[in-house]
């Protein structure tokens, strides 16, 4: 019973430490996940800067800010300037296509240019990793010089990949700590007293408990696994009675199933295996269980 208490205690434990160990690791995980979020903004700004600062520089003004970049949606982000300007279409679509080539979150993108004043569409075009699906039109239209603003926006499929590959990911990680805390926790047949003796001396017979065998005057004699096991329990307490429910749950139970007359059956061939020696015997006690009898 204390030994099933102390298994029980040690499961709740290693059951515990993995319960706090996952959630620890899932936190971890949403912080890192947070600081790649964070890195990606900041890339995408750099880039997105630098198209604002180009475009300025190509309408002549070399002087008026990029104004800082923001996130208006997930994967959209705008860029503003401090005042008016005009662009060629053109020159709009190669400086974006120059800057944005290398960048990995940037093989679809759609650019929107906004007026400032009522944010409707001043000119718009798609760009696509296959150019076939290029959406351009207008480019040699020169815009008017007015307060614009620069909303692009970018496929999600790449970030949220990168997400989802970093998250699959950690899950062998957390399924092998997993692994080995179950492992651990892996439940084990009660031990009974006297179980890390090897040999045990009944009468005039030698039980090697660790080889399965009985010596009787120089004859061995081999026991099946549960034999040993059973005669295991009796050894560690000889002349003591064992009580039928213990014999059962020690020997069938941990293994998932009772087969209520698979006792009597093994009871029986020990008797036959120990009949060579008339000192010793295993009793029936009515009502209670059984008992090893050996006289000295």
């Amino acid at each position: 019973m204390l030994d099933s208490r102390n298994l029980l205690t040690g499961k709740r434990k290693y059951l515990y430490g993995l319960i706090v160990f996952s959630f620890i690791s899932l936190v971890c995980l949403a912080f890192t996940m947070a600081g790649i979020d964070d890195f990606d903004f900041a890339k995408k700004e750099v880039l997105l800067r630098q198209i604002g600062h180009e475009i300025l520089l190509q309408s002549g003004d070399s002087t008026s800010r990029v104004l800082p970049v923001k996130k208006i949606a997930e994967n959209e982000y705008q860029i503003s300037f401090e005042k008016d300007f005009t662009f060629r279409p053109d020159s709009l679509v190669n400086t974006t296509r120059r800057l944005l080539a290398k960048a990995p979150f940037a093989s679809d993108y759609i650019v929107n240019v906004l007026n400032y004043g009522n944010s409707s569409v001043a000119y718009g075009y798609a760009i696509s990793k296959n150019k076939k699906d290029d959406i351009i039109a207008c480019i040699g239209r020169k815009q008017p010089r007015a307060r614009y603003l620069i909303n692009i926006k970018f496929r999600p499929a790449g970030i949220n990949t990168a997400k989802n590959r970093y998250l699959l990911g950690s899950l062998p990680f957390l399924a092998f700590i997993g692994f080995i805390f179950f492992k651990s926790v892996k439940p084990r047949r009660a031990i009974p007293e006297g179980q890390y003796t090897n040999m045990f001396t009944l009468g005039s017979v030698l039980f090697d408990a660790k080889n399965r065998k009985l010596i009787i005057n120089g004859k061995t004699i081999d026991l099946t696994g549960t034999e040993s096991r059973v005669l295991l329990i009796f050894a560690s307490s000889p002349n003591e009675i064992i009580e039928r429910s213990r014999l059962q749950k020690e020997i069938w139970e941990d293994e998932g199933v009772i087969v209520g007359r698979s006792l009597d059956m093994f009871i029986s061939k020990l008797r036959k295996k120990l009949e060579f020696d008339p000192n010793i015997n295993i009793v029936v006690i009515r009502s209670k269980g059984y008992k090893l009898e050996v006289n000295s």
